[in-house]
């Protein structure tokens, strides 16, 4: 699982924000085959915290795909990463 809040300056409106969290997230779902979703800050007009999780049976794929994701966004969203928490879990 991947976690990031991202800093979008120059946002002027919750539609216009929006319309950047929907299209990224369309764009990891489709890209890494990952469930997107924007997890918190859903108000907020210059923050955004998006969350990526991938199921696998192998924790290194999945680790490779979480640094793939960070990567992608780091080239393609217009802000900034602020914080970025990538985890694994095994049962």
């Amino acid at each position: 699982m991947i976690q990031m809040i991202i800093e979008l300056p120059d946002i002027d409106s919750i539609k216009a924000k929006r319309r950047i969290v929907h299209s990224l997230r369309d764009r990891l779902r489709s890209r890494f085959r990952v469930s997107a979703a924007e997890v918190d800050l859903q108000d907020s007009l210059g923050f955004s915290q998006i969350g990526c999780a991938l199921v696998s049976n192998s924790r290194q794929f999945g680790e490779t795909v979480m640094q793939k994701i960070l990567r992608f966004c780091e080239d393609e969203v217009p802000g900034r990463i602020m914080d970025v928490q990538i985890t694994s879990e095994q049962y």
